[in-house]
């Protein structure tokens, strides 16, 4: 509550409120001072003797002092410099704490549940700046469902969840990350897609992705562009050859243990190609060139192929929780993952199959080395004997040694 040009408040609540703020500048009565947020939150947190803070202007300091806020706490009694906790190097990005009416909200979506949708989206946007779109999130309000995409041009992730609305935008993914430990500790969350006048721009209408807490409000600003439309790559249902649920821990096990077999090539491990066999039972994963090869049991249909970078198996398969449907039409053909709540989708575009030596290949390729070693070691008995054959002046001799060199 306000206390004449401070506030009042109780200690743990703004102890949380600063936690889950994202910028590191913190402007306080009516931005007349200005204070770095973590050190702000670190000093809070360790005032004891009393459940109630009190921050107001220090009124009647020396210019010397050059103190700009009060901080009351029980006993204590502290004065805070303006611009304390502020490097050279901290983010020009603020935060405000005033005072507003009891934000009362009424949540559309679970905070728990939100997060955990956006993690399993995040991980899947692209990081090079070439490609500006698919380094966001893609954020579709539309016939009662919230769609989160992300896509990196190899992997798509796609979460759903309940919730009413309408609109679309897009979101910087590094944005969305930052925000994910705060909704873990929010108790209530509304998601909106709201357009209103940007008095930095002219008054033109601005859109924003706007998440409502009971203590913070956060303002995503949305970027220009039409993200890729997905869904042409994502099979239909009819054209699935292959399907198997299996584990996803023993599949990541698996698939760790073969990958870090050894190749002389510059590849990390994990960015391996490995081959995923769906056989009667068992899904296998197998390493390149037959180095080396795991089962693990499943509920399986039908009999294929496919190979894939071992990375984005992995990413893929920790986005889909405990078990994993996994789909394949053809070795050619995005490979299709879902989770048993079927409100997570992820697509990954297989790569080409690794050559196989087949043992006939192996065996002859084997004899014509054998028979090359033979043949130099022929020529080399030819030569000498040549060499000698004129040292002695013996005409016959010399005629026949040239006949073998030249065979």
């Amino acid at each position: 509550k306000r206390s004449g040009d401070g506030f009042v408040a109780h200690k743990d609540t703004l102890v949380s409120a600063l936690s889950r703020s994202m910028a590191e500048r913190v402007t306080l009565f009516d931005d007349e001072a200005q204070v770095g947020r973590k050190g702000l939150l670190q000093y809070l947190k360790a005032l004891a003797g009393s459940n109630v803070i009190k921050i107001v202007p220090a009124n009647g300091a020396s210019d010397s002092q050059a103190k700009a806020v009060k901080v009351v706490c029980g006993s204590h009694t502290g004065f805070i410099s303006a611009n304390s906790w502020i490097r050279d190097k901290t983010p020009f990005t603020f935060c405000q704490i005033r005072v507003s009416p009891c934000n009362a909200i009424m949540p559309n979506v679970g905070s728990a549940e939100l997060a955990e949708a956006l993690s399993k989206v995040v991980p899947f946007a692209a990081t090079g700046e070439e490609r500006a779109i698919l380094q966001c999130v893609k954020v579709c309000h539309e016939d009662g469902k919230l769609t989160l995409v992300a896509s990196d041009g190899f992997t798509v992730s796609e979460v759903k969840l309940p919730l009413d609305g309408e609109g679309e935008a897009l979101v910087d993914a590094s944005d969305v990350k930052n925000l994910i430990p705060a909704l873990r500790k929010a108790n209530r969350v509304k998601l909106y897609i709201e357009e209103k006048p940007n008095g930095d721009n002219g008054d033109l209408l601005s859109k924003s992705v706007t998440i409502d807490t009971e203590l913070v409000k956060y303002r995503l600003d949305t970027k220009d562009g039409t993200f890729p439309d997905y869904s042409k790559v994502i099979p239909k249902e009819a054209a699935f050859t292959a399907f198997a649920s299996f584990d996803t821990k023993e599949a990541i096990k698996a698939i760790k243990s073969v990958l870090t077999l050894w190749y002389d090539d510059k590849l990390k491990p994990l960015y391996r190609p490995i081959i995923i066999g769906i056989e009667e039972g068992k899904v296998s994963f197998q390493a390149k060139e037959g180095r080396g090869k795991t089962d693990i049991v499943a509920e399986t249909q039908g009999n294929l192929k496919v190979a894939v970078s071992g990375i984005y198996l992995i990413k893929t398969l920790k986005a889909c929780g405990d078990i994993v449907n996994m789909r394949l039409v053809s070795a050619t053909s995005p490979m299709i993952f879902a989770n048993d709540s079927e409100n997570f989708t992820g697509v990954v575009m297989p790569i080409t199959m690794p050559t196989e030596t087949a043992p006939e290949a192996e065996a002859q390729a084997e004899a014509e080395a054998v028979a090359e070693v033979e043949a130099k070691a022929t020529l080399k008995v030819a030569k000498a004997n040549l060499k000698q054959a004129i040292a002695k002046g013996e005409a016959q001799a010399i005629t026949e040694a040239k006949q073998a060199v030249k065979v």
